[in-house]
């Protein structure tokens, strides 16, 4: 991070939002930065590739990302999902949530152990906006049963954050 930090100081950019976390043993980070219109993409590529290059990183993505409606959703509600790893345990609580027109404003997946003693663990954060909580409680525990998995939902305290 020092080294990414670095170069957006070069450009005057300013960090306002972002995620940072090892995944799988790979350093990740997405950034939302300003910098002054007159450092384009070209430009902030050109300081960031010297970092890529000195601390190793696989992949470095520059895009432009237009604003977005500060009416965003706020998240109300925690869900946690663990059980045994297999696929389309991520897929089946999203679409269960997506069908009541829930969204999804955090999303947090590990695999803990291996073979038959691998545990997934998913934590979401989302957003219920009109849809009944007991409504969406029926459906996460049917994904429970279908999916073979503990669901579990409780409401965000705002407290914690």
């Amino acid at each position: 991070m020092a080294g990414i930090t670095e170069a957006l100081l070069g450009a005057r950019g300013n960090i306002e939002d972002s995620h940072m976390s090892i995944l799988r043993g790979h350093f990740a980070v997405m950034l939302i930065v300003a910098v002054p219109e007159s450092v384009d993409r070209d430009e902030l590529a050109r300081r960031m590739n010297p970092v890529r290059d000195r601390v190793g990183l696989e992949a470095l993505a520059i895009d432009e990302v237009g604003e977005v409606d500060p009416k965003r959703p706020r998240a109300s509600h925690v869900i946690t999902v663990y059980g045994s790893d297999h696929p389309g345990i991520v897929h089946a609580v999203s679409a269960a949530l997506a069908e009541l027109g829930v969204n999804i404003t955090d999303l947090q997946t590990r695999l803990t152990g291996t073979g038959d003693e691998a545990l997934y663990l998913l934590l979401m954060e989302v957003a219920l906006g009109g849809a009944d909580p007991e409504r969406v409680e029926a459906a996460l525990q049917a994904v429970s049963r279908d999916a073979q998995v503990e669901v579990g939902m409780r409401p965000l305290d705002a407290e914690a954050l």
